[in-house]
């Protein structure tokens, strides 16, 4: 009499396992890929009440902040804006409106400790949009693409 095979041969158990290990070899790097765009998303979202403040301070006044940091004359807090975990220091350039921001806890061996720094374009008369361009030190690739540096 033939026996009925009962469970899984051992051929069949190393396939699902190779199968789960090339699935997890792909996806792993992709997952840290989107948790430091997501954190880079923050640092952006931080940047961006500063950068709507200086353009309605270039709009009303024909220029920048002639003082450095002045976040008061920005409509900010005299204290300057409340840090997050991704960002541990803005300035404001003195005459220019360039936004320095500090990089912390978003990728420790890459990224962590550099700036962005966001420069709007020089105010032209008559002008009203303000274009930004975005400088940084970080080197990693990921936050280079996300920032366009």
């Amino acid at each position: 009499m033939k026996r009925m095979q009962k469970g899984f041969t051992l051929i069949e158990l190393m396939i699902v396992v190779a199968i789960i290990g090339i699935l997890a070899a792909v996806a792993i790097p992709q997952y840290q890929d989107y948790t430091v765009k997501a954190k880079l998303s923050k640092v952006a979202g931080f940047a961006a009440p500063i950068k709507t403040a200086i353009a309605i301070y270039a709009q009303e006044q024909g220029s920048y902040p002639a003082t450095a940091d002045a976040w008061v004359s920005l409509g900010i807090a005299a204290a300057g804006p409340t840090y997050t975990p991704e960002v541990s220091l803005a300035a404001v350039a003195a005459n220019t409106g360039a936004i320095t921001l500090t990089i912390r806890g978003v990728k420790a061996t890459t990224i962590d400790g550099l700036t962005v720094v966001i420069t709007p374009a020089a105010i032209a008369a008559g002008q009203t949009a303000i274009v930004w361009t975005n400088t940084c030190t970080v080197t990693d690739p990921v936050a280079i693409k996300y920032f366009g540096c």
